[in-house]
């Protein structure tokens, strides 16, 4: 019977097909959604015309420099590796490579791949291939044999293992939200959280984990109101980051963007800086340790640099001053921690580098001092993994390559890089082969900002990427982990970060918000606004109107805001008391003249009421009326001579 049942349930379920009662989305594929983002370079449509200085695409951004693609012509070998990975765009011509050669793969796959000469990579040469009389002697155990006479690729390929970079610049994406220039750049070490800073005094926050392909930030700060962000810096465990504004104080954020502390502001009358408990300007430039997670450095422009203690935000560890021809202050424009943390480099207002030693008992005396670094103010520092070169980059459009164990001259000085800002950095691939920095937009321009990589063994550019054709580069870096190189631009209207990636190369980052789509709005959606009543929306609690225009408009009315007139005191005439003895011209000149006699004062009072005596009994009217009954006949008192004597 069992059987029967599930035969029947069989036959049943065959004229359905598989998926029926499930819906399904329509997915869209990851290679329309990379080419979506791909950038118009050279590096695919192989549009560059040579030139002196750099070859230019048919959209005006520069590509490769001429001597770079000559060099990388030159270097006819294949990559199977790229040619295995599924690529949205298989004509990929002049690939760049950085970092130590693969090796050759026909003896593992079986499979000789030499129609892929046209890729490009930088680097020293893959070692010869194998020949079938090798083969044929016996089996090789190990790395394949490097040529003949090149012993530097020995040296350079100790690590092969390690960095095997490329140059993603194939596809790009852009993190907008900020209305000016990008100044401050912070990417954690995972990956996952970027940090962007602005001249518009705000900070934005940006998650790939949890950000789609709109690109929108889940955070924006307001650090100090009215003051540039200038620098942001992660912790080395991520959880906390630096921000260092244009004011006195910074502040310690935690992951979310929730505020865990701002440093003390030191007196500003105290002239000695070391006796101060913290700056009294504005700040230049932080950094948190790379080693130890309770230490930052910050710069100011009070001139001096200081160490603190995260979990003291009242007081500084260590104040140091640099050293100076004349005694004053000049501003330290930079600062920077080497690898270890056991060295701190500034840059100082007068165009010196100075580097001071973390060892018990140090002060402020440098252990390394160049007076002449650089004409104008630095604005980024750099050191090497291996603490053996620094890179300092200056306002005075140039970038200089310095050996920390023989600093009087530079090893290599790259002009022609204009820098309009004072927070321009200079940046290390991750397998520190190459060293990037930007440039700004000059107003007679036509290439707008670029990304300059250079080769560090070879001390020559290598590319010059065009950003943007109206914004200047400011910060950049390239983070090893995801591979992708990381650039902010911007002007006085408008501001992003660019972020470059290979979707064959990189991994996660913008690969992870770029594939996840916005959530498509339904009728569920819709949600009706509610009407909101303030108090001041009722006639019962709304304010009344200001009466200020009303006395205004009276104040210029001349009936209204004319003076009213002064009492009378004193004898005057027709109510006024002037010192014509009259108000109007007319009985001025009538008193001159004799026309207007003033006899009352002249006259007896006695007489001048009985002159109308006859007139009253006559026709009485007030008085003579009231006392006709009781005094029919008025007595008056005769005066009497002797009386008045008496």
């Amino acid at each position: 019977m069992e059987e029967d049942e599930e035969e029947i349930y069989q036959g049943v379920r065959a004229h359905f097909p598989a998926t029926f009662g499930k819906q399904s989305k329509p997915v869209t594929p990851l290679e329309s959604l990379h080419n979506a983002t791909r950038r118009p370079s050279a590096v695919d449509t192989d549009q560059s015309t040579p030139n002196d200085d750099a070859t230019t695409t048919a959209k005006g951004f520069p590509s490769l420099s001429s001597s770079s693609k000559s060099w990388l012509d030159s270097l006819k070998n294949s990559n199977p590796s790229s040619r295995n990975r599924s690529s949205p765009n298989p004509k990929r011509n002049n690939d760049v490579v950085i970092g130590p050669p693969r090796p050759p793969l026909n003896s593992v796959n079986g499979d000789d791949d030499g129609d892929d000469d046209e890729d490009g990579m930088i680097g020293p040469p893959r070692p010869a291939a194998i020949s079938e009389e090798e083969e044929e002697d016996g089996e090789m155990i190990g790395p394949p044999r490097p040529p003949p006479g090149d012993s530097d690729v020995e040296e350079d390929s100790d690590g092969e293992g390690e960095g095997r970079f490329r140059i993603p610049l194939s596809n790009e994406i852009v993190l907008k939200g900020h209305t000016k220039v990008v100044s401050a750049l912070a990417v954690d070490h995972t990956g996952s959280r970027v940090l962007s800073g602005s001249y518009d005094y705000s900070v934005r926050m940006y998650d790939f984990q949890g950000m789609n392909a709109r690109l929108q930030s889940f955070r924006q700060l307001e650090p100090s109101e009215g003051h540039q962000v200038r620098t942001l810096s992660w912790s080395p465990s991520a959880d906390r980051f630096l921000c260092v504004t244009g004011s006195a104080q910074a502040k310690i954020y935690d992951r979310d963007g929730l505020t865990l502390g701002e440093f003390v502001k030191g007196d500003m009358y105290i002239r000695d800086l070391k006796n101060t408990k913290g700056h009294i300007t504005g700040l230049t430039c932080g950094e948190w340790h790379p080693k130890t997670k309770e230490t930052i450095l910050t710069s100011s422009e009070d001139g001096s640099l200081r160490i603190w203690d995260v979990n003291d935000f009242k007081s500084q560890k260590q104040v140091i001053k640099p050293k100076l021809a004349r005694p004053g202050r000049v501003p330290v424009t930079t600062c920077a921690w080497d690898r270890e943390g056991k060295s701190i480099a500034g840059g100082i207002g007068d165009g010196s580098i100075q580097i001071w030693n973390l060892k018990p008992g140090w002060g402020s005396r440098p252990d390394i001092h160049v007076e002449k670094g650089h004409s104008d103010d630095i604005t980024g520092l750099k050191f090497s993994s291996d603490g053996q070169i620094l890179l300092s980059r200056s306002i005075d459009e140039s970038l200089k390559v310095w050996d920390l164990r023989k600093m009087k001259d530079p090893l290599k000085v790259f002009e022609d890089l204009p820098n309009h800002y004072a927070q321009t950095n200079v940046a290390f691939s991750p397998d520190e082969q190459l060293f990037l920095t930007g440039t700004s937009v000059e107003r007679e321009s036509t290439t707008g900002g670029l990304l300059c990589f250079f080769d560090r063994a070879k001390l020559e550019l290598v590319s010059r990427v065009g950003i943007s054709p109206t914004g200047s580069v400011v910060q950049c870096t390239w983070h090893p982990k995801l591979n992708q190189i990381f650039a902010t631009i911007g002007d006085k209207h408008q501001g992003g970060t660019h972020i470059l990636y290979d979707p064959t190369l990189s991994e996660r980052g913008a690969l992870v918000c770029v594939s996840r789509a916005p959530r498509k709005k339904s009728v569920d959606d819709y949600e009706a606004k509610p009407v909101i009543h303030n108090p001041h929306a009722l006639p019962l609690f709304r304010d009344q109107p200001s009466r200020k225009r009303q006395r205004e408009k009276i104040l210029k009315d001349p009936m209204k805001s004319h003076k009213p007139e002064i009492p009378m005191t004193g004898p005057g005439h027709g109510g006024r008391v002037g010192s014509t003895k009259g108000t109007l011209l007319t009985q001025y000149l009538l008193k001159q003249g004799g026309l207007i006699k003033e006899t009352w004062m002249d006259e007896d009072p006695r007489e001048a009421i009985l002159k109308y005596a006859d007139v009253a009994a006559k026709e009485p009217k007030f008085i003579a009326p009231a006392y006709a009954q009781t005094q029919p006949e008025p007595v008056f008192a005769k005066s009497d001579s002797e009386d008045e004597e008496k």
